[in-house]
């Protein structure tokens, strides 16, 4: 692996709308990673609104229908392809994705920066 890349999981382990695998950033933020369409989506593990963790039981991300990514705390409703949400208290904020990448039957995380926030090297 290059720098700054670091290995979330086994591909296998992230099954479509299944559950999600539960990794911590460098920062200790938690984070997690799921499939959805057959991509590997990855999010900071943290509500816009409320600041909590997403899964309702540990590494359970998606609603009842399998659909959408769903808040724990106030049932926000998030897009699993962009981490938009589409409803709850939080309409219209995002989850922070973090770049991702399928390599060899692993699932790498690529930067730990989240894609809609500018690294510190970007400001230079």
């Amino acid at each position: 692996m290059a720098d700054g890349e670091r290995l979330i999981c086994a591909s296998e382990a992230l099954i479509e709308h299944g559950p999600g695998v539960k990794f911590e950033l460098r920062t200790r933020s938690p984070a997690f990673a799921i499939r959805h369409h057959g991509k590997v989506r990855a999010f900071v593990n943290r509500c816009p609104h409320a600041g909590t963790e997403l899964d309702w039981q540990p590494g359970e991300f998606f609603e009842e229908t399998g659909l959408y990514l769903m808040c724990s705390t106030h049932g926000a409703l998030f897009e699993p392809s962009s981490g938009f949400c589409v409803a709850g208290p939080c309409r219209g904020a995002s989850l922070e994705p973090l770049a991702t990448v399928e390599r060899g039957g692993q699932v790498i995380l690529m930067d730990e920066a989240p894609r809609n926030y500018p690294r510190e090297a970007d400001k230079r």
